[in-house]
């Protein structure tokens, strides 16, 4: 015979507060979890509908292991640790403010539960619960690998690492984030960021498209360095200013360098249509649209730049690194692809206004599109914002200086070589426009 069966609603947003703090052989891990994550089970309640504060105390443990600790691995090193005692549980009001900080949160933990006489319904209580490991020495390096996705349909897991000095490192992933080295060595840090930038250039659409639009008229390597190098040297100077907080913050700004961003895509696809454009103007134009290209991935950097720790330039360049090799393997594939095009299927200069167009019509909406949300912020003038636009202007500056040096160390006097060589009487047609009196007597 067939039976109702009854269980919790999977909650829409979870956040998840954690403490883990190494300390002599022992390290302890203090975890905030809404009770309504808490699902297939039935706390026990007293009239009114009202939770049994005693009642449900007594099952905290068990739950804790069932939700919380099976799902999380924690790492001293390379090993992996054992299973956690549970020390504590305790039942806490939403409003309850303990873990602003570790002391007053283990305090709370280890302190009295509610009175019993607390009129409260189930899913309005957060569960509370202090985990303790065996571990070999404070000083290890430690990761944490938490799976705890399932405990709602967006879970954000907000941790802070309490080194053995009394620093505090804050970290917050979505999701299952994978292994988190929580003070990671420089070369772990570096490694994650190069794989980081690499994935990120691949998963860009709109960096591919402007990437696609350079390379289009320009399809030798020797061609294309001058012009990917400017990009290169571009993007990594607004990158790294928005990493040290000297982009403004205003919530408009992300809805600008996104519209800028489409409309980069746009102006090189009508330029590769008319057809005018050089090496030298190329680089100057990539030099340019490169400190858009850097702000959109200061966005997609920040949220894993908490896995930086202490070493957030050398992570900086890795992400670059990341980038850069990445944008090599897209050339590597693109190049060869456009030559077969240009040779078997369409004369160049048809395939080459086919492509721009299909691409500036791509452009042309996302530019529309992001036009039409940036319109939508009303833009405050205020002391901050003008500061942000100051330290804008800044790097401006900055990116002026890079850019005239190379343009009068590098690209001109190559350009000027290539020029004389050109006008050298050495040079076959040359001669022929001047030839030698001799020849001719």
């Amino acid at each position: 015979m067939a039976s109702a069966a009854f269980a919790h609603d999977i909650p829409n947003d979870v956040t998840v507060q954690s403490f883990l703090k190494p300390e002599g052989s022992r390290l302890r891990f203090l975890v905030r979890v809404p009770l309504r994550a808490i699902r297939d089970i039935n706390f026990p309640e007293r009239d009114g509908g009202y939770i049994d504060i005693q009642g449900s105390e007594v099952q905290l443990p068990g739950q804790a292991t069932l939700w919380i600790s099976d799902f999380i691995k924690l790492y001293e090193g390379d090993r992996l640790l054992p299973k956690p005692a549970v020390v504590a549980t305790r039942l806490s009001l939403m409003n309850d403010r303990s873990f602003g900080s570790y002391e007053t949160a283990l305090a709370h933990v280890q302190g009295p539960m509610l009175p019993e006489t607390t009129s409260v319904v189930w899913d309005q209580t957060f569960m509370d619960v202090l985990f303790e490991y065996p571990i070999q020495s404070q000083s290890s390096d430690f990761s944490i690998d938490p799976v705890l996705g399932r405990l709602g349909l967006r879970v954000v897991t907000v941790l802070r690492y309490v080194l053995p000095d009394g620093a505090v490192r804050a970290f917050e992933f979505p999701g299952d984030p994978g292994p988190v080295r929580l003070d990671p060595r420089w070369y772990q840090a570096a490694f994650r960021f190069v794989e980081g930038g690499f994935f990120h250039i691949l998963d860009g659409t709109d960096h591919l498209l402007f990437l696609f639009c350079l390379v289009i008229p320009f399809r030798k390597f020797r061609a294309l360095i001058p012009i990917i190098t400017a990009f290169t040297v571009a993007h990594s100077i607004t990158l790294i200013a928005s990493a040290y907080n000297y982009a403004p913050d205003a919530l408009w700004f992300p809805p600008l360098i996104e519209t800028l961003i489409a409309t980069s895509i746009v102006y090189m696809a009508l330029e590769n249509i008319v057809g005018t454009s050089t090496v030298h103007h190329r680089w100057m134009i990539a030099f340019g649209f490169g400190l858009v290209h850097g702000f959109g991935f200061s966005w997609a950097l920040r949220e894993t730049l908490q896995f930086a720790g202490s070493h957030m330039l050398t992570s900086l360049l890795s992400f670059n690194l990341g980038v850069e090799l990445g944008q090599l393997l897209v050339l590597m594939g693109m190049i060869p692809a456009l030559d077969l095009l240009f040779e078997y299927v369409v004369a160049e200069r048809m395939g080459t206004i086919i492509l721009s167009a299909i691409v500036a019509h791509t452009g042309w909406h996302w530019m529309v599109d992001r036009w039409t949300t940036f319109r939508q912020f009303n833009i405050d003038w205020s002391r901050s914002m003008t500061v942000g636009m100051l330290r804008i202007a800044m790097f401006l500056v900055i990116a002026a200086a890079i850019w005239w040096f190379f343009k009068g160390r590098g690209a001109a006097p190559l350009i000027s070589s290539k020029r004389a060589r050109r006008r050298s009487p050495d040079r076959p047609l040359d001669r022929e426009k001047n030839p030698d009196p001799a020849a001719l007597s």
